[in-house]
C-alpha cells in the first residue's frame, strides 16, 4: 500500500533542500515540496496540504477562533530585524530612537517581521502612535500581497498611493526610513541611495540575543486541519523531517563553505555564539520567543483578542523533534 502524499508549498530556503530533494524522508508519508517565490496562502490553494505561513497571521487566526490550520513549530524563516531598517545614504539618522516622530514606510502592517521590528522601536522608547506610518510595496509593480490585514488600521497609518513604492518615496525624501524584510537590489551596489540605519547591525543583533536568548521567528510550517486529523502522526513526523533536513544542511554547509567568500567565518562565529543550532524547532526551545511575539501582537494592537500561547501548538508531539541518532552522524 502506497504511503499518503503530502504536498507542501514552501519557499526555497536552503535548509529545506535535503527534504525537497528526497535526501530526508518522512516515514509513512511521501512529501512533495512545491517551491514558491512568495509565501503561499495554504487555505486558498486546495491542492496544498500545508506550507509556509506567516507566524503573525497564524496567531491572529487562532486567537480569533479560526483553527483551520495546524501549526508546526518549525520556523523556517527567522532572523534578527535590526538589519531591516533602511535610510537614505546621506541621512543623519543612525539610531532607532531617532525614528520618533518620523515618517516611516513598511511593507505590511500585520507582518511578522515588521511586528518584530516595531518591537525594537518600542524598546527604544518609540511608541507605535508617535510615527507617521506609510504602508506600500518596496518596489513598484509588486502585487498579490495582503499588506493591511483584516482589522482597521490605526489613525497614524496610511497607504501609499497606487503606483508609488517605498524605495522611491525614501529616495525622494518623502520618507525618513523604511522597514523591510527584503533588501532592494541596489543596496548591493557601490552607489546605492540607501544604507542600513544601524551601521553595525550585527553588533546590535548579538546584543539582542544576549538579552533575549532567541532569534525572532517569522514564518512557520502549517497543515490543513483536515489533513492533520486524517493523519494524527503527521505533525510530529513532519517536525522531525524538517529538523533532519536542517541538521543535514548545517553539516553540508560546513563542508561546502566556499559558496560565499566569508561563509566559513560566519559559520564559525555563529556556532560560538549560538551553539549548534541558532534556529531550533519545537515548542520547548521556542517558548520564550513564542510568548514574546504574542505579547507584541497585543501591545501593538495587531491582535485584539486574548492570545494563549499554549493553545498555538497543543499536540504533545510538537514539544521537540523526535530525531533519530543517525541524523547527528558526520557528513563529508
Amino acid at each position: 500500500m502506497s504511503s499518503p502524499v503530502i504536498r507542501l508549498g514552501l519557499r526555497d530556503w536552503d535548509h529545506l533542500v535535503p527534504l525537497a530533494s528526497g535526501q530526508v524522508t518522512a516515514p509513512g508519508f511521501t512529501l512533495r515540496v512545491d517551491a514558491r517565490d512568495t509565501t503561499p496562502d495554504v487555505l486558498a490553494e486546495p491542492e496544498l496540504d500545508g506550507g509556509e505561513t506567516s507566524f503573525s497571521r497564524y496567531v491572529q487566526a487562532r486567537a480569533a477562533g479560526d483553527d483551520r490550520l495546524v501549526g508546526i513549530p518549525a520556523f523556517v524563516m527567522r532572523g534578527f530585524r535590526h538589519r531591516c531598517v533602511l535610510v537614505r545614504s546621506g541621512s543623519p539618522l543612525t539610531q532607532l530612537s531617532e525614528l520618533d516622530g518620523k515618517r516611516v514606510g513598511l511593507t505590511g502592517w500585520p507582518d511578522s517581521g515588521n511586528t518584530w521590528t516595531r518591537a525594537l522601536l518600542r524598546a527604544e522608547g518609540v511608541g507605535i502612535g508617535s510615527v507617521d506610518w506609510r504602508v506600500g510595496p518596496l518596489t513598484a509593480g509588486e502585487s498579490g500581497k495582503d499588506r493591511l490585514g483584516s482589522r482597521p488600521l490605526p489613525p497614524n497609518v496610511s497607504v501609499l498611493d497606487e503606483g508609488r513604492s517605498l524605495q522611491e518615496e525614501l529616495a525622494a525624501g518623502r520618507l525618513d526610513a523604511v522597514l523591510t524584510p527584503f533588501m532592494p537590489s541596489e543596496l548591493f551596489t557601490r552607489d546605492s541611495r540607501f544604507r542600513h540605519l544601524l551601521a553595525d547591525h550585527a553588533d546590535a543583533e548579538r546584543a539582542y540575543f544576549g538579552r533575549h536568548g532567541f532569534v525572532p521567528g517569522i514564518h512557520l510550517v502549517t497543515l490543513r486541519r483536515e489533513v492533520a486529523e486524517a493523519h494524527p502522526d503527521l505533525p510530529g513526523v513532519l517536525l522531525a523531517a524538517l529538523e533532519q533536513s536542517k541538521r543535514r544542511w548545517v553539516r553540508r554547509r560546513r563542508v561546502l563553505a566556499d559558496t560565499t567568500p566569508w561563509l566559513l567565518r560566519e559559520l564559525t562565529e555563529s556556532a560560538l555564539l549560538f551553539g549548534d543550532d541558532w534556529m531550533p524547532y519545537g515548542v520547548q526551545d521556542n517558548t520564550a520567543m513564542i510568548h514574546a511575539f504574542c505579547d507584541e501582537l497585543r501591545a501593538q494592537d495587531v491582535c485584539r483578542e486574548p492570545i494563549d500561547p499554549a493553545a498555538l501548538f497543543p499536540d504533545p508531539a510538537l514539544a521537540a523533534p523526535a530525531v533519530p541518532a543517525s541524523a547527528f552522524a558526520a557528513d563529508h
